[in-house]
């Protein structure tokens, strides 16, 4: 795995990881994930003990929206990315002691099959995680933790307090229009907490800093 570059976003606990594809007149070659690369990046000092324990894969359709998810024992940090299609990534800070605590980010990650890099969103834990699909889409995540039922929660993703300032306006406009447009959320994702509603929850100051 060649690591090209690691950004720190706008919560810069969350980062975008481009690593390089290698292409000649066949096409391409790229090695998306060596767990000793990852832990040896001097810009991902929070990676150095971290494992992928679970491989998901999921197909969206167009206007879906997914998430805000989370989960602890075991706590779960994510690497997603896009095979084919859009994905827009969300990521909100649910650490209660973060200065970001309440605000979240959007990504753009459409899939460059033209381009010689590619590229993950580290997403770790203390964040609430969801997408939304501005077209069919195939993504993939690798997970530090196995799915624990039970030790899960989520927010809905158009609580009216999450704190979208830091997030790229025209990316928010494009989640907004989803919304008023007819958004395909589940049932689950569309009832989830508000904000607040977690915080109160004993089990939110497990992801203190």
């Amino acid at each position: 795995m060649k690591i090209l570059s690691v950004t720190p976003l706008a919560i810069p606990a969350v980062k975008a990881i481009r690593f390089a594809r290698f292409g000649d007149d066949r096409g391409w070659f790229a090695e998306p994930y060596r767990q000793s690369d990852i832990r040896q990046a001097a810009a991902l000092p929070e990676m150095a003990g971290a494992t992928a324990l679970q491989a998901n894969e999921s197909v969206s359709r167009k206007n879906v929206v997914r998430g805000l998810h989370f989960q602890w024992n075991p706590y779960m940090g994510k690497l997603v990315r896009t095979l084919s299609g859009r994905m827009v990534d969300l990521a909100l800070d649910i650490r209660p002691n973060s200065p970001t605590l309440g605000k979240a980010i959007l990504h753009d990650m459409p899939a460059r099959l033209e381009e010689n890099w590619d590229e993950w969103i580290w997403v770790p834990p203390g964040f609430a995680h969801g997408n939304l699909f501005p077209e069919d889409t195939r993504i993939e995540y690798l997970c530090t933790g196995e799915y624990s039922p039970g030790n899960e929660a989520g927010i809905c993703p158009f609580a009216d307090d999450i704190d979208w300032t830091l997030a790229d306006p025209a990316l928010r406009a494009m989640l907004d229009a989803c919304r008023a447009g007819g958004a395909i959320i589940s049932e689950k994702d569309r009832n989830g907490l508000r904000l607040e509603q977690w915080l109160a929850r004993p089990e939110a100051d497990m992801f203190k800093l």
